[in-house]
């Protein structure tokens, strides 16, 4: 009678020890992918930043382009009315 008792609390705590021991492996793998995540997000936000630190030097470009054609085309109108 008593290994009756003791094959059922076997057979009972057994399944249970062994989904305890898997879960910690699952909760690992959580972690590791949360860390991925959290790797990539700032990543993303590196990206963003550089891009963000480019602008001002695309503005001054433009504006340097800007005023060479300003004068290119101050220019070309004197010389259409001269010809004219």
């Amino acid at each position: 009678m008593k290994t009756k008792i003791d094959l059922k609390l076997f057979s009972v705590t057994t399944p249970i020890l062994l989904f305890l021991a898997s879960s910690n492996c699952g909760y690992n793998t959580i972690q590791e992918e949360d860390e991925a995540i959290n790797v990539s997000w700032a990543e993303i936000l590196n990206q963003y930043q550089r891009r963000s630190d480019l602008i001002p030097n695309l503005v001054d470009t433009v504006k340097g382009y800007a005023a060479q054609e300003e004068k290119v085309l101050t220019e070309v109108t004197k010389a259409k009315v001269r010809r004219e």
